[in-house]
């Protein structure tokens, strides 16, 4: 029920309910003969059809409703991306229930307990995932029973997993004759948990309007640009915030969708894009530098990839501009969040941008970019008052919008919105343009003698030096100036530099105080279950590190 006061006349059209339902019932009438290829966990290639795909998802609905899902309930997803998983996305939200992707890189434990909070009441996995599990049914108080997403002949003879069903046999004895309910369009859709690199994660509840309407808007040209005339590879996982809305916003335009799996190293992802022709694809910058690393390697070119949205952390400039110069595919920097469904911005150019030199475009497109409609946003210092858009005052960001949470699932966390704006935890700078650009995390920044440093800036420029794989930068503690920035570098394999050398390429970059005091080498950072990097393991590991002095 809205709570907004009623004009005193009222529009005459129909009204239709936003329903996931109607993405799938939409992409079967009128693109039923595109194509959705799979490389599925097994390791071969699958293919069908959009109607193949609508089908399927009613059979599945079917045979749901007679395992007693009611509406409002839990089903969980621990699967990789995927035909069967993509029927699922319909299945569950269409009939009425919730779809609960969860991240099957996390531990058992952590797994166990966002089920439990969840109250799944059924799991459908990928046969691959079998130990996992099996690790955590013990653990899993409401979970019913575990679909295993295979064929009948791959079903383990003996799994100690409670009422284990196999999906192509409950698929195979469930009739295609479902028609999808019409139900209130805010009613729950699917839920997500964040990545919980503090305390246990917290559940965003999407509604189908939500899901509908950002679907809506990250197929527009300055946002996504997906069109029929595409062949769109998510990288992101299906797991990770519903794969950034794709598998709804493909099927919308038709374009053929081609899920990669389990298989996301540089050459068996450079294999699938260039056999099946992808021109889109979508994900965060460690997966690209995996794809970049192998075509180097191999000296390879791209025949038909044209796009790609990186979000998830801020992509480095020099990832960006060897993807644009050397490979010629377009960037587009985008940023959002698990809260907002999760996409805020994009960065593509406008008409006033155009007649800007080179360098300077190139400067505005490493921007986290201008708001998708729908969202809105404004920067605040610590007090709440709203800063000016210069491009340089940086502080708190907020946004609100039709895909932004309300409130936590179960109201974990208490009230998250400020005057009806929920803080998103970064800060950044808006320019006159409205193009926002992230300057840390407010956990991450790095606070010298009362001013602010920003990491993600720092990090940029290292990453830029032709030794330097991967790059994170950390405040470490200093008596006089309480905190200066540690560089914690990998080297690229067989390429050597030092500290010294490093510190040098600051030079003329940035301010002289900005420039970190300390460089030291690692094998490995440590990155979260969605690839992101964990600076509070790297503060953890580094926090008796002391300082060279002057």
């Amino acid at each position: 029920m809205s709570h907004y006061p009623k004009s005193p006349l009222m529009g005459q059209m129909m009204s239709q309910p936003l329903l996931i339902s109607s993405i799938i019932q939409h992409a079967d009438r009128y693109f039923g003969r595109n194509e959705i290829v799979s490389r599925r966990v097994e390791g071969d290639l699958h293919r069908y059809t959009y109607s193949d795909c609508h089908r399927r998802a009613r059979k599945l609905a079917n045979a749901l409703g007679a395992l007693g899902v009611g509406m409002g309930e839990r089903v969980a997803t621990l699967a990789w991306n995927g035909y069967r998983h993509m029927e699922a996305y319909y299945a569950v939200s269409g009939s009425g229930a919730v779809l609960h992707t969860i991240n099957p890189r996390l531990h058992p434990e952590l797994i166990a307990y966002i089920a439990n909070h969840a109250e799944d009441q059924y799991l459908l996995f990928d046969i691959c995932f079998l130990p996992l599990v099996e690790a955590v049914a013990p653990l899993a108080k409401t979970i019913k029973g575990y679909i295993a997403l295979c064929d009948p002949e791959l079903m383990p003879p003996d799994s100690k997993l409670p009422n284990l069903l196999c999906y192509e046999a409950l698929l195979e004895h469930s009739p295609d004759d479902y028609s999808w309910p019409l139900f209130d369009e805010n009613s729950a859709s699917s839920l997500c948990y964040t990545s919980g690199t503090t305390g246990n994660p917290k559940g965003a509840l999407y509604s189908h309007r939500s899901t509908v309407l950002h679907s809506l808007a990250s197929i527009m040209p300055d946002t996504m640009n997906i069109s029929g005339r595409d062949a769109v590879l998510p990288v992101v996982p299906m797991f990770h915030v519903n794969a950034w809305g794709l598998p709804y916003a493909v099927p919308i335009t038709g374009a053929k969708m081609v899920f990669p799996g389990p298989a996301l190293d540089g050459k068996s992802v450079y294999e699938l894009f260039e056999q099946e022709q992808v021109t889109i694809s979508a994900g965060v910058p460690t997966v690209w530098l995996g794809l970049l690393n192998y075509m180097e390697q191999n000296q390879l070119k791209f025949s038909s990839f044209k796009r790609t949205i990186i979000g998830g952390s801020a992509c480095p400039p020099a990832m960006m501009q060897a993807l644009r110069h050397r490979y010629g595919v377009e960037v587009v920097h985008a940023w959002g969040m698990t809260e907002m469904s999760p996409l805020g911005t994009s960065c593509c150019l406008q008409t006033r941008h155009l007649s800007l030199p080179a360098e300077q475009q190139e400067l505005l497109l490493q921007k986290q970019g201008h708001v998708i409609y729908g969202v809105d946003m404004k920067i605040v210092d610590d007090a709440g008052e709203e800063l000016p858009w210069d491009g340089e005052t940086y502080g708190n960001l907020l946004v609100k919008g039709p895909w932004v949470i309300d409130t936590y699932f179960k109201n974990e966390g208490g009230v998250v919105l400020q005057d009806g704006w929920f803080a998103t935890g970064d800060v950044a700078t808006i320019d006159a343009d409205g193009y926002m650009q992230i300057t840390d995390r407010s956990k991450d920044v790095i606070k010298s003698g009362g001013e602010w440093i920003s990491s993600i800036d720092l990090e940029n420029i290292v990453m830029a030096h032709p030794a330097v794989q991967m790059a994170a930068c950390i405040g470490i503690f200093h008596p006089k100036w309480d905190e200066r920035p540690l560089l914690v570098v990998v080297r690229k394999p067989g390429m050597e530099v030092d500290s010294a050398q490093l510190i040098k390429f600051f030079e003329g970059k940035v301010a002289k105080w900005w420039t970190p005091d300390d460089v030291t080498f690692v094998d490995a950072l440590p990155l979260g279950a969605t690839g992101k990097l964990l600076k509070n393991k790297l503060r953890e590991q580094f926090k008796e590190y002391v300082l060279p002095t002057a």
